[in-house]
């Protein structure tokens, strides 16, 4: 077992570093770069062009700009193309305003998917099951944009009160109760409106999943033994049916720099995303870079914990 976990963390290991040459030649081949600047400055000169493009390497090849790119990196002197700050320092503010954003999300759509989607198969065809369906394939349809932009304007228009941003302009100097209501309060919405698309479509999962089981002979055996059917459906079925979500769960990780950046952008929330939609306005390819491979990490972080979970639940997998 061992063997296999560092076999698989050293294999992953190499497709981090191979991912991260990739996107540093994607992203270099991409139009435009930051010392093409607004040609109507009449302050910019050519000299002042080369300097700039010296100061951050973008004179050398491209291979070299990588191995810059990665020792700054390693060491932490990388900085912002854009106002010269370190990037690793900037995306740790933006990482921990994003993670109560994604906890929130996360949290609401994996507590009303399961039992959702649960239910649903239990019941199939009455009305919750279609009530459910039809509803899950509205919010599917439905763009979560125009949803948002809807539930702004009838918060403020009915309740007159503010859900942009982090806070509420003027509360810095309130007593710290207060201030943390109001965070809360500006939590709400952002993490409801990210969770809506998700507890759609991983409901109509599970419903599919255990339907699958519900249809199998050990659970036609079990209801033949005379075992109550909560026993059989969540002891017997359910511990099954949750089996392919172990590999859903990797997948969570990497949400974090991507996985609301159109809601961070609608509700004024300084996040991952909305870092790395500005970065790749300004053309800032340290922050883009950076950002790039801290999402190639965690997806392989994710996916190597989804092989480790899958031998702990499943005993029929053993790790070799």
């Amino acid at each position: 077992m061992w063997s296999y976990l560092l076999r698989n963390l050293l294999q992953r290991l190499l497709l981090l570093v191979l991912i991260s040459f990739l996107a540093h030649a994607v992203v270099h081949l991409a139009p435009g770069e930051p010392s093409e600047v607004d040609p109507s400055n009449p302050r910019m000169k050519p000299e002042d062009i080369a300097r700039i493009r010296a100061a951050f390497h973008l004179d050398e090849p491209l291979h070299l700009q990588y191995l810059y790119w990665l020792r700054d990196l390693v060491t932490g002197e990388l900085k912002s193309f854009k106002d010269s700050q370190p990037v690793l320092p900037k995306i740790w503010r933006r990482f921990l305003n994003s993670l109560p954003l994604f906890l929130c999300a996360t949290l609401i759509v994996w507590s009303l998917s399961f039992p959702t989607g649960i239910h649903a198969a239990i019941r199939r065809g009455s009305l919750y099951d279609r009530t459910t369906t039809v509803l899950a394939y509205a919010f599917i349809s439905i763009p979560g944009f125009f949803l948002s932009y809807l539930v702004i304007l009838w918060v403020v228009h009915t309740l007159n009160v503010p859900v942009i941003g982090m806070q509420t302009f003027g509360m810095e100097n309130a007593q710290p109760f207060y201030r943390w209501m109001d965070r809360l309060w500006h939590l709400v919405i952002p993490s409801f409106m990210s969770a809506i698309a998700g507890i759609a479509v991983l409901s109509r999962y599970v419903r599919s999943q255990m339907l699958e089981v519900i249809g199998q002979d050990y659970i036609r055996t079990a209801r033949a033994k005379g075992l109550p059917e909560e026993t059989v459906m969540y002891r017997h079925a359910l511990r099954n049916a949750l089996l392919p979500f172990v590999t859903m769960f990797g997948f969570l990780l990497p949400a974090l720099i991507g996985g609301s950046v159109i809601f961070e952008q609608i509700f004024a929330w300084p996040g991952l995303g909305r870092l790395g939609y500005e970065a790749i306005l300004a053309r800032d390819f340290p922050v883009i870079l950076t950002l790039n491979f801290i999402a190639a990490a965690l997806t392989l972080a994710g996916t190597f914990l989804s092989d480790i979970l899958y031998a702990v639940v499943d005993p029929r997998i053993r790790l070799q």
